[in-house]
């Protein structure tokens, strides 16, 4: 695979993502500031057919520092996979070798995370070999089984092993069911931390949530399960990428601005874009980029979120 060339200062600070992040931190006009480096926690190899190029590119244009991909799981037909529906996180992603590869070919950009189907008998074997060879997460957990089941322990010890956080796609009625019991899980493994993601998760910053909404558009009443959930444990964390973590934002942003400052210390940057632009209205990435400075309460907490909450957390140099 040949790399594309990386971005020149010029060229990212023209991007729209790295204009709003160069400005809200350095409170300097972009062309004389240097670009803050910013983590992207949440990506994916042959996402909904994307290339190896196109993707490189991508957070390239962006402006990232560092890319962890998180891979599918083993192709299977069976219940929680929704008999195949759902293989390849329902989005033709790649799985544990693809990550692998694109990590070990260029270590400065990307890092890697392992996964497997929850129930699978051998998932933790699985997993546990791609933990040894350098995987920093399991993730991304995407699988219709409960989200407090025997499955779900069984990598909740392996991660407490490994030291490594668990991504969880919270989706009713979808992946990863009954949000209302996790707190459950938190409590039992204090040791593992935990990242929401995705539909339910974001939608229960609101404590009048339908919970068969994935994208409510009204104002949100405070103090939903999102909301208690990283209050109340020091193991929970939330990744704001994607069309949920950015609609979270944008629906009520009066909500967003106490939110982004109540949870500063815990909250992460993720793209989990599909597209091949990096920029722009056709990125979800470079929106929930501009839209993090401009409504975090101060620099030093869109520092955190886009990338020292993450080097702690993965203990990122």
């Amino acid at each position: 695979m040949t790399a594309p060339r990386s971005l020149n200062r010029r060229e990212f600070l023209r991007t729209s993502a790295g204009l709003a992040v160069t400005e809200a931190l350095t409170g300097a006009e972009p062309e004389s500031a240097p670009a803050d480096p910013i983590i992207d926690i949440h990506q994916h190899t042959n996402y909904s057919g994307r290339s190896d190029e196109q993707l490189i590119a991508h957070q390239r244009t962006m402006g990232i520092s560092k890319t962890i991909l998180l891979p599918a799981g083993t192709p299977v037909e069976r219940p929680s996979t929704h008999e195949g529906k759902s293989n390849g996180l329902a989005a033709q992603c790649g799985g544990n070798e693809s990550c692998l590869r694109i990590a070990r070919q260029f270590p400065d950009e990307f890092l890697f995370g392992a996964n497997e189907v929850a129930d699978l008998p051998n998932a933790d074997q699985e997993i546990e070999e791609y933990l040894k060879l350098g995987g920093i997460i399991i993730a991304e957990q995407k699988f219709a089984v409960d989200c407090d089941s025997a499955s779900i322990e069984r990598l909740a010890r392996l991660a407490e092993d490994y030291g490594v956080p668990i991504l969880m796609h919270f989706q009713h009625g979808t992946y990863n069911l009954g949000i209302e019991r996790f707190h459950k899980i938190l409590a039992k493994y204090p040791e593992t931390n935990f990242i929401g993601h995705a539909q339910t998760w974001w939608g229960n910053i609101d404590a009048s949530l339908d919970q068969t909404v994935l994208y409510p558009k009204t104002k949100v009443t405070r103090g939903g399960i999102t909301d208690r959930l990283l209050a109340d444990y020091p193991n929970m964390f939330g990744d704001l990428s994607a069309g949920s973590g950015l609609n979270s934002m944008l629906r009520d942003e009066d909500h967003a601005r106490g939110f982004l400052d109540r949870h500063q210390d815990k909250l992460l940057f993720g793209s989990d874009c599909n597209d091949s632009v990096g920029r722009g209205e056709k990125c979800l990435g470079a929106q929930i980029l501009a839209a993090i400075p401009r409504l975090a309460p101060n620099p030093k907490a869109v520092r955190k979120i886009l990338f020292e909450n993450a080097a702690r957390l993965f203990r990122i140099q």
